[in-house]
């Protein structure tokens, strides 16, 4: 009777406790034994191992997340091994075409000291040039110098995302001598602490602004725009690097800087841009200089390729200047002379456009009914125009 209730209560869906009971009861008067009673059946069901109801009841997935044997592992020293990835902000923000849209956040961050080296706002999927920008900030010195996290990692741990899994990024990682590591499908353990730094976010940072998600609320209105956004985590990660980690018992900055130490640095950032951005385009160097999203880009330099074709690379966040390459040699950085001192995004001048676009089309649709809809002279006892069909000398 025990291995009876015990199959039952193995059982997938399995059955409430009463009816366990009754069943029990009938199977008992079946094989003429004592029937037990309810509180014993309770017993029997109790006393089974968690994990095995676990893994009979909700899976294997359900199990290994409960009652696997797990590793926690931490690097060794600062920058051997980093984490990357992404996650969908619980916000909602003004996007650049004024509807509400839902930005990401992709991350970079150091495994020994948790902290966080590089990081990245945008809008829209999660690509290469979104990894590219985040690494880019990671590896390169920063201008604040309280974020002073930097250098080549030797190891990126990341997941099996197209952007993670690109041959861009395996190229780069070769160039860099960076290892790259992919963690086990559907196994989000691995990077326990980028996910852990997730939560913080969500919890700490986008519970305080206007526009964010709640659970079970209902949707909110966006107020800020991803610049702001961009500011204000930019803003928090700052304190973040800087306050007592609960495990550690000193600040992730306190951690990585530890008692001094030389990270590996690019030669240069053109080397670093050249390796990193994703956003090559080729131009044939005009008299005038280079045209580039109407946008006009001059630097002496360029004087011996007038008329060659070069290739430019960009950042999407600042198209104030463009860097330009000959056969894959850096030759100078140009300028968009009519605006030196204006940094300019390329979603930036996407949105005027747009707007542009939609002024013209609702001056058309303005005029279009009133062409159309207007009263021709009406002419009484007119006869119809006949058309003679010309002739020429040639026909």
């Amino acid at each position: 009777m025990v291995a009876f209730v015990e199959r039952l209560a193995l059982t997938k869906p399995r059955p409430t406790l009463a009816t366990l009971h009754r069943l029990t009861v009938a199977e008992a008067r079946r094989v003429q034994l004592p029937a037990p009673s309810y509180s014993t059946v309770c017993a029997i069901v109790s006393a089974l191992d968690p994990a095995l109801v676990t893994l009979a009841l909700e899976g294997p997935t359900a199990y290994r997340d409960r009652h696997e044997l797990v590793l926690r592992r931490r690097a060794d020293r600062p920058n051997q091994t980093w984490q990357a990835d992404h996650t969908q902000l619980d916000m909602l923000i003004v996007g650049a075409d004024g509807k509400p849209d839902r930005p990401w956040l992709t991350t970079v961050l150091d495994d020994y000291s948790r902290a966080i080296c590089g990081y990245m706002v945008f809008s829209g999927a999660p690509s290469a040039l979104n990894t590219a920008l985040a690494l880019r900030q990671a590896i390169w010195r920063k201008t604040d110098p309280s974020w002073v996290m930097c250098g080549i990692p030797d190891i990126l741990h990341v997941d099996h995302g197209s952007d993670f899994t690109s041959h861009h990024l395996e190229r780069t990682a070769v160039a860099l001598h960076i290892r790259i590591i992919h963690s086990t499908i559907a196994r989000p353990q691995g990077r326990g602490k980028i996910e852990r730094f997730f939560g913080t976010i969500n919890t700490e940072l986008l519970a305080e602004l206007p526009g964010h998600i709640g659970r079970g609320a209902r949707t909110p209105n966006p107020v800020l725009d991803l610049p702001e956004l961009d500011r204000a985590i930019g803003a928090f990660i700052a304190t973040y690097n800087e306050r007592t980690h609960n495990e550690l018992g000193i600040s992730p900055r306190d951690a990585w800087v530890g008692d001094g130490w030389l990270p590996r640095i690019p030669e240069s950032l053109e080397e670093l841009d050249g390796l990193l951005l994703t956003v090559p385009k080729h131009r044939v160097v005009q008299r005038d200089g280079i045209h580039f999203q109407g946008q006009r880009y001059l630097a002496p330099t360029l004087a011996p390729f007038v008329g060659h074709t070069v290739t430019i690379r960009y950042d999407p966040r600042d198209i104030s200047e463009i860097r330009v390459y000959d056969r894959d040699v850096f030759v100078c950085v140009a300028i968009d002379e009519h605006h030196p001192n204006l940094r300019l995004s390329l979603r930036d001048i996407e949105t005027a456009r747009r707007a542009r676009r939609r002024e013209l089309r609702r001056t058309i649709n303005d005029r279009i009914p009133t062409a159309t809809t207007r009263e021709e002279p009406r002419v009484t006892n007119a006869k119809p125009r006949r058309h003679r069909l010309r002739t020429y000398e040639e026909d």
